[in-house]
């Protein structure tokens, strides 16, 4: 784990950093999490804004101090930010943290609320439910999956669920010595979340009580032995299920029945060219506004793949791979109105944007790029809040 400052400290250090102009119609606010090791430039969680129209970011400010906030959430009250926070203690208790922001769309400033301490290390994951009454944070290297209560006012509570993955791992013994949680994912009718396990090569499936923040195990569902699951995102009607596979550089496509939560492979296709053969891992996954297509990120290929998707059976046809114009892309994320992706390029320290063709989901090049240190989480805000 990286050295930080004790968490206290960050909270009680003051937020001055802001963009000070206020943010026009045409613009999207995003936040940027990162990973702030002790030799790097990176401070925390970065506010940029998106011209909607030429797709032109503005500079990257500070828009919180933070110890490597490398996952970002939403509330869905659209005014508190929840992240990851790595830290040697909070409270006493050693591990990571949850941390949560008031946000201020006017100038983008976040204030610190409040954190409560995870009991996990190596965080990866972090996620609110569908009614704002439930976080749930990954522990990656610890194997645990907690929940928490969210108050009114977006602060959270002391932790309710604290569930430890067990059971045989996967056969990439390299990456898969242990349990290794990812992510979480929420079904849409808010009654399951959902964990790709890439050390065991499963998805756990958990029964949420959003009135008592707790999570109880359901059922697991195995992966192909070597996928090593990382993360995943349902289609809108909840019928159908996307997993990114890390370690075999896939997307799985499981059916996915609502009453039960059991999940049914149907479909694995490749996030790669069928001549490339170095070293790769994929990252992030993320579904059209529209429904219509599919994105995953490639690391080592150091590309952007893009899915046509069946909406009837929600089976996919890759139709693009284009350059990620950087190092490492570790995260991407499409404007809320599906015009633009951002995808943040880790290794390279660079946001760059591409153009989204709502007809064909195609990416083109725009030449629009920003510099933020370890970027490795894109978070979009509605204008609304």
């Amino acid at each position: 784990m990286n050295k930080t400052p004790a968490l206290s400290a960050v909270l009680l250090a003051a937020f001055t950093m802001s963009i000070a102009t206020p943010l026009s119609a045409a613009s999207q606010l995003m936040f940027v999490g990162t990973y702030t090791p002790k030799e790097g430039s990176s401070r925390g969680i970065y506010a940029v804004r998106l011209d909607s129209t030429t797709g032109a970011l503005s500079e990257p400010v500070l828009a919180a101090e933070a110890p490597s906030p490398t996952f970002l959430a939403l509330n869905p009250n659209g005014r508190v930010l929840y992240a990851l926070g790595d830290s040697s203690a909070i409270n006493g208790t050693p591990g990571g943290a949850a941390l949560a922001f008031a946000i201020d769309p006017a100038t983008a400033r976040l204030s610190p609320l409040n954190a409560q301490p995870t009991g996990g290390a190596s965080l990866a994951h972090i996620g609110a439910d569908a009614t704002g009454a439930t976080l749930v944070t990954i522990s990656y290297g610890g194997g645990q999956i907690t929940s928490f209560p969210l108050g009114a006012d977006g602060k959270i509570g002391p932790r309710q669920s604290a569930l430890v993955s067990t059971g045989p791992l996967g056969p990439k013994t390299e990456r898969q010595d242990k349990p290794h949680p990812h992510s979480v994912t929420y079904s849409p009718d808010n009654r399951f979340a959902y964990v790709c396990d890439l050390g065991r090569d499963k998805i756990l499936c958990y029964r949420l009580d959003p009135a008592k923040a707790t999570l109880t195990p359901q059922s697991e569902f195995a992966t192909a032995p070597g996928d090593g699951p990382r993360h995943s995102k349902f289609s809108t009607d909840g019928r159908f299920f996307y997993v990114i596979n890390e370690l075999a550089s896939t997307i799985s496509v499981d059916r996915c029945d609502p009453a039960t939560g059991a999940l049914i492979l149907q479909q694995s296709v490749s996030t790669l060219p069928k001549n490339f053969t170095g070293t790769n891992t994929t990252a992030e996954i993320r579904l059209h506004p529209n429904g219509r297509f599919v994105y995953g990120s490639n690391r080592g290929h150091d590309s952007l793949a893009v899915f046509a998707r069946n909406p009837e059976d929600g089976t996919l046809k890759r139709i693009q791979i284009i350059p990620s114009g950087g190092v490492q892309p570790r995260n991407f994320c499409l404007s809320l109105d599906g015009s633009w992706l951002i995808c943040a390029n880790r290794e390279s320290n660079n946001l760059v944007v591409f153009k989204v063709d709502p007809i064909t989901g195609l990416l083109t090049t725009t030449g629009h790029t920003a510099t933020v240190p370890q970027a490795v989480c894109v978070l979009f805000v509605p204008a609304s809040t």
